[in-house]
């Protein structure tokens, strides 16, 4: 059965709810981000995917996670002008989440979908689809923009 995020709810960055339904026939890319990892750079990559493909339906939604190596410590008004200031990322960012453990949404949904399991470390992507199944996951060591996640999410932005 294919996962879907059509119903799950997060927690935007000032703490209002939001359904994930609100982006319906929107292609999405979901991170777990933080500012103190090695794989931070990939924020400018993450931007850069945004600008390329947002006019076409795609959004980038940014999860700051503090589970792996503490590498997520600040605030959110921390973090947001952090990602603005040092990579000019403007894709929304939510309220800060846990991707392993007693995992909360949207992660409690997307790692159901297979391969399931556990995100392992921070810049693990989702790609969702229009109706908002979960199409693919890519590890932290997948840049944003190598060619077998820009082909996906363009394959995605065609269906």
């Amino acid at each position: 059965m294919a996962i879907t995020v059509k119903d799950v709810t997060v927690r935007t960055a000032n703490g209002a709810e939001r359904s994930l339904s609100e982006w319906n026939g929107q292609v999405l890319l979901i991170v777990n981000v933080a500012s103190r990892c090695g794989f931070t750079r990939q924020y400018a990559g993450l931007q850069a995917l945004q600008e390329q493909y947002g006019a076409q339906g795609f959004a980038v939604l940014g999860f700051p996670c503090n589970d792996f190596g503490a590498q997520e410590p600040g605030s959110l008004p921390e973090i947001q002008q952090f990602c603005s200031t040092t990579y000019g990322a403007s894709f929304e960012l939510f309220d800060k989440v846990h991707a392993t453990g007693a995992k909360t949404e949207p992660y409690t949904t997307l790692t159901q979908a297979e391969p399931a399991g556990d995100v392992a470390w921070n810049f693990e992507k989702f790609l969702i689809g229009k109706d908002g199944t979960v199409l693919a996951r890519f590890k932290s060591n997948v840049e944003p923009d190598a060619a077998e996640l820009t082909a996906a999410v363009e394959t995605a932005l065609a269906a």
